[in-house]
């Protein structure tokens, strides 16, 4: 078993998020997505403060796919600079963490 990481990251609309993480679910980047939303994200943006509606996506990963994930979410993302986070998923039930392992080793 690698490491496991729930990636995060947002859109402007709903279809966009359910379009990052079918792509990156069916490349078997990830196991999984969750898209979450509508959130209101308060943010510093170019040097101004703003509000806004986004859509959140909740990604599951190995840390063996990660570069290969965070590269296809860039490339297809609407933003030019968007959010791309990784946070570790410090535990997990074994049949969670299998079925990680599983979803995303290259065939």
């Amino acid at each position: 078993m690698s490491g496991y990481l729930q990636v995060l990251t947002a859109t402007p609309t709903r279809e966009d998020a359910v379009r990052l993480a079918g792509a990156a679910v069916g490349a078997g980047l990830a196991a999984g997505a969750q898209v979450v939303g509508p959130v209101v994200s308060v943010f510093w943006h170019a040097g101004e403060y703003g509000e806004g509606e986004e859509w959140q996506v909740l990604l599951k990963t190995t840390e063996a796919r990660y570069a290969e994930l965070e590269a296809q979410l860039l490339a297809e993302h609407p933003w030019d600079n968007p959010e791309v986070a990784a946070v570790p998923i410090v535990a997990g039930s074994s049949g969670y963490l299998g079925w990680l392992d599983r979803s995303t080793t290259k065939a």
